[in-house]
């Protein structure tokens, strides 16, 4: 995955954290495959009314599926729409997406971080549930521009979303990776997992 200020490479170690996190209906949804570029830790400054304060946890239970959850002071409504519009979701992601995000649409994006303005990323989205569920496939970290990427399957990405008491709690999964190249598997993975950690932390901001 993407990371503007580095990644934590943690490899495939387990962690074990717990917060206080109401497991969302559609948590046993859709288990399939993703798609995804190089830097993702991009941090987004923006003017809002609300605080929202984030409580992160990871549960990389295999070497196929990272999934990471947090809780954000923010409405449901204005956490959906900060992922799902396509403007807001390229504001806090730092990605100009060609169209607009609607279920079996294929979107093509081109990051916006200084120095990752050669990236491109397409995305297909697979399902948009208002206010509850909506994912999408990439390839991920598909970064050579020698490379076909075309060819390898993708992961999908998954953003579960429920409301909680004084704010809206968020899983974002990403499973596929048992499928992705050997030669770029692991790296893939461990560069998504320290992606998704900047992202979430990203939206946080926007939220806020």
């Amino acid at each position: 995955m993407l990371t503007g200020g580095g990644f934590q490479h943690d490899g495939f170690s387990k962690r074990n954290k717990r917060v206080a996190y109401i497991k969302p209906a559609y948590y046993d949804m859709q288990r399939t495959r993703c798609i995804t570029p190089k830097s993702f830790a991009y941090f987004t400054e923006r003017d809002e009314p609300m605080t929202a304060q984030a409580q992160m946890v990871q549960d990389s239970t295999s070497t196929d599926r990272i999934e990471k959850n947090v809780v954000l002071r923010a409405p449901l409504s204005r956490v959906w729409r900060a992922i799902t519009n396509a403007e807001e979701f390229g504001t806090w992601f730092r990605m100009k997406l060609d169209g607009e995000i609607a279920q079996g649409t294929k979107l093509n994006g081109k990051m916006t971080h200084p120095g990752y303005e050669h990236l491109s990323v397409e995305m297909l989205i697979q399902q948009v549930e208002p206010e509850r569920y909506f994912s999408y496939r990439w390839h991920p970290y598909a970064l050579d521009p020698k490379v076909d990427y075309s060819v390898e399957p993708t992961t999908l990405v998954e953003f579960i979303l429920q409301e909680t008491d004084g704010g809206t709690a968020v899983t974002i999964v990403e499973s596929g990776f048992d499928r992705i190249p050997l030669a770029r598997r692991a790296e893939a993975f461990r560069m998504n997992d320290g992606g998704w950690t900047g992202q979430i932390k990203n939206l946080e901001k926007y939220v806020a």
